[in-house]
C-alpha cells in the first residue's frame, strides 16, 4: 500500500531525508554563477516538465529543498504524487527569487528523476505479478544515504518494502550461520537474546536448508537464486504458516514464472534491481525572468 510522503517521511524517515537534502546541498556549496549574476532579490519562474511518459514521484521534495535553504519560493504542484503523466506535462511552478531557484535546479532534478525512474520499474515488475497474489518486495541494495527515498519510490511503483534496517528483522544469511554452527542454533540464540524477537529470515541455498529453518520456527524463509525444479521442491517444503520469499536474479521475464511455481506460491519476490538498476526519468526545470 502506498504510503504518502508526509506519513512515511515523519519522524525517523524525515530525519534522513533532511540529512540527504543537507549534505546534496554541501556537496554543491554556493553557487557563485548565479550570485555572480543576480541582485539577491531578483525574481525568476521555473516549470518542471516531464518529457516523457512517466510516473511522478517526489514532487514534495521541492518544499523540503527550499525549506533546507531557508527559502520561500511560491510552488505549485500541478498533478498528484506518484500519478502517470505523458511527456510534456507541467508537473510544477516555483517563482522567487533567482538565486534560490537556480541552486535548488539540479538537487530537485536529481530526487524527482531518480524516484520516478525507480516507481517506473517497480510498476513494470507489479504489472507482471497481476493475478497471482504474490507480493514485490524490494531490498537493502540501495544508494547509501538514500534508503528512505528509494523505498517510498517502490511503494509510488505499486511494490512493498522489505526492512528498511537491521532492527525490523533479522535475516540469517550464510556467515551468520557458518558462524553460529547451524541454522537451528543461530535461530535459539536470538530468541534467547532478544524479547520480545523480531521477525527472523533465514536465507536458504538447499533443500536441507529449508528443512532445517523449517523446523527451527523461521518466520520466514528466502529461497536465494534457486532454479526449476529445485524452487518448486524448496517452496513445497515451507508450511502456510511460514511466509517463503524468492530472491536472486529475477527479471521481468522470469517473474511471473517464479510467482506461478506451484502448488506453493511463494508469498514474496525480492527484486535488488528496483533501486541499484532503475533508469533515471527525463525531467527538465525551465527558468524565466518573472
Amino acid at each position: 500500500m502506498f504510503t504518502p510522503w508526509s506519513t512515511f517521511f515523519s519522524d525517523e524517515g524525515r530525519r534522513y531525508l533532511r540529512r540527504s537534502i543537507e549534505l546534496a546541498l554541501d556537496e554543491d556549496g554556493p553557487d557563485l554563477t548565479a550570485q555572480g549574476l543576480f541582485a539577491a532579490d531578483a525574481p525568476m519562474r521555473a516549470v518542471i516538465r516531464a518529457k516523457e511518459d512517466t510516473r511522478v514521484v517526489g514532487l514534495p521534495v521541492i518544499h523540503d529543498v527550499f525549506e533546507a535553504m531557508n527559502a520561500h519560493p511560491h510552488v505549485e504542484l500541478l498533478v498528484e504524487e506518484a500519478s502517470t503523466v505523458p511527456a510534456m506535462t507541467e508537473v510544477a511552478r516555483m517563482e522567487g527569487p533567482a538565486i534560490a531557484l537556480l541552486k535548488a535546479e539540479r538537487i530537485i532534478l536529481n530526487f524527482i528523476t531518480h524516484l520516478s525512474g525507480i516507481a517506473n520499474l517497480t510498476a513494470r515488475y507489479v504489472h507482471e505479478l497481476e493475478g497471482t497474489g504474490v507480493r514485490l518486495l524490494d531490498t537493502r541494495k540501495t544508494t547509501p544515504c538514500l534508503r528512505w527515498p528509494e523505498k517510498y519510490a517502490v511503494q509510488a511503483g505499486g511494490g512493498c518494502n522489505h526492512r528498511k534496517n537491521l532492527v525490523e528483522m533479522l535475516m540469517l544469511k550464510d556467515n551468520h550461520i557458518d558462524a553460529a554452527g547451524s541454522i537451528t542454533r543461530a535461530v535459539a540464540r536470538l530468541r534467547e537474546v532478544y524479547s520480545p524477537c523480531p521477525p527472523i529470515e533465514v536465507e536458504c541455498r538447499t533443500l536441507d536448508h529449508v528443512r532445517e529453518a523449517v523446523a527451527a520456527g523461521a518466520d520466514r524463509i528466502m529461497m536465494d537464486n534457486m532454479g526449476a525444479p529445485l524452487l518448486g521442491q524448496a517452496l513445497a517444503l515451507v508450511p502456510a504458516r511460514i511466509e517463503a520469499e524468492v530472491s536472486g536474479g529475477v527479471t521481468l521475464e522470469t517473474i511471473r514464472g517464479i510467482a506461478l511455481t506451484g502448488p506453493r506460491h511463494p508469498d514474496f519476490i525480492s527484486v535488488g534491481r528496483l533501486t541499484h538498476s532503475a533508469v533515471a526519468a527525463d525531467f527538465s526545470m525551465t527558468l524565466a525572468n518573472a
